[in-house]
């Protein structure tokens, strides 16, 4: 009897152990790295059920998410703010029971080797003056070499608004994510070097040290090399307000996450507010829920979490414990729905 192909299915209150079906990587990605998933112990499998449980994935981000799970690609996620693309990641994450996402907020300073690692060479210069303090005291990996660490199990990295980094850092990640691997000059160092002739071919074992990863865990890396096993689950989100290099793109399984429907919208609201019991705010959350799609059909800026702050604030709490006057409510309607654009 077969199954269905899909790991993910975004349509799952609980979480499952489908990841176990996955099959191994395509011969040109990490093939013969891992040839067995295992869930290591101590993952926080409950840390994303709050943000995961009121998503409602579209049918082309299942889709997408499970490509780059076969693949082991980064999915590459485009669209205006507000339409879920961050929030997709603790969704698969929750259901496949990944472990807590490895967020990444990118900014104009951020870099590709800032990711992977921090050295404070400081720190250890003026600790140097009483004793000389290990290398990997003071170095500490950051959130892309904590998502490589995986060896058995795929960890779920988030790379947030990739649009505000500079020209260079698409390209620096490639080749990062294409290999899979990054050596740390400052732990590179530390190997011993073979003496002799003997020694040099019959080889050393490898010398490991411990660090922190990015949630202050110790692990181990042996010869100053991060060699990920399993390929983490890579989300990289865009605004959709720069291109991409070609090469960059061709790695990465892409989808434009357009903007929900008003019956997506419907479904985002009660999966957050759930449903009101009295006629009058049932009237005024569809009014309000049609007038915000009209919009958005109108390509006007807006963003979903607008709509759910104008509905707690002029429907849901309007429950007959509260006063609000009729403008009261209408200005506040407009501020909190005001264009993205606007000046």
């Amino acid at each position: 009897m077969t199954q269905d192909w899909k790991i993910f299915t975004g349509k799952d209150a609980e979480q499952t152990d489908r990841l176990y079906d996955l099959p191994p990587a395509p011969p040109w990605r990490f093939a013969g790295r891992n040839s067995q998933l295992s869930r290591p112990a101590g993952l926080d499998l409950a840390s994303e059920k709050k943000r995961a449980d009121p998503f409602i994935p579209t049918e082309p981000m299942r889709m997408a998410v499970n490509a780059a799970l076969y693949l082991r690609r980064p999915l590459l996620l485009t669209g205006r703010p507000g339409t879920g693309k961050s929030t997709l990641i603790s969704k698969v994450a929750y259901e496949l029971r990944l472990g807590s996402v490895i967020r990444w907020p990118i900014s104009s300073k951020s870099t590709v080797k800032g990711g992977i690692y921090e050295y404070d060479a400081v720190g250890r210069l003026q600790a140097s003056k009483t004793k000389d303090p290990p290398v990997e005291d003071f170095l500490r990996l950051g959130p892309l070499g904590t998502a490589l660490m995986g060896q058995t199990w795929p960890r779920p990295l988030l790379i947030d608004e990739i649009d505000k980094s500079d020209l260079d850092f698409a390209n620096d990640l490639l080749n990062v994510i294409e290999e899979g691997t990054y050596e740390i000059p400052e732990l590179v160092r530390l190997k011993p070097k073979p003496t002799t002739a003997r020694s040099r071919k019959r080889g050393t074992n490898a010398h490991e040290v411990r660090v922190r990863d990015y949630f202050g865990d110790l692990v181990t890396i042996a010869d100053g090399r991060i060699v990920c096993g399993e390929f983490p689950f890579v989300v990289i989100t865009s605004n959709a307000e720069r291109d991409f290099p070609a090469p960059f793109l061709r790695r990465c399984i892409r989808l434009n996450v357009t903007q929900p429907s008003e019956t997506q919208l419907a479904d985002i609201v009660e999966s957050q507010l759930g449903k009101y019991e009295d006629e009058d705010r049932t009237n005024k959350r569809r009014h309000l829920i049609q007038e915000f799609a009209e919009r958005l059909a109108k390509n006007e800026d807006l963003a979903t979490d607008q709509l759910l702050n104008a509905m707690f604030l002029t429907v849901s709490l309007a429950d007959g414990t509260r006063s609000f006057d009729n403008e009261e409510l209408e200005q506040l309607k407009q501020n909190l729905l005001r264009s993205l654009t606007a000046s």
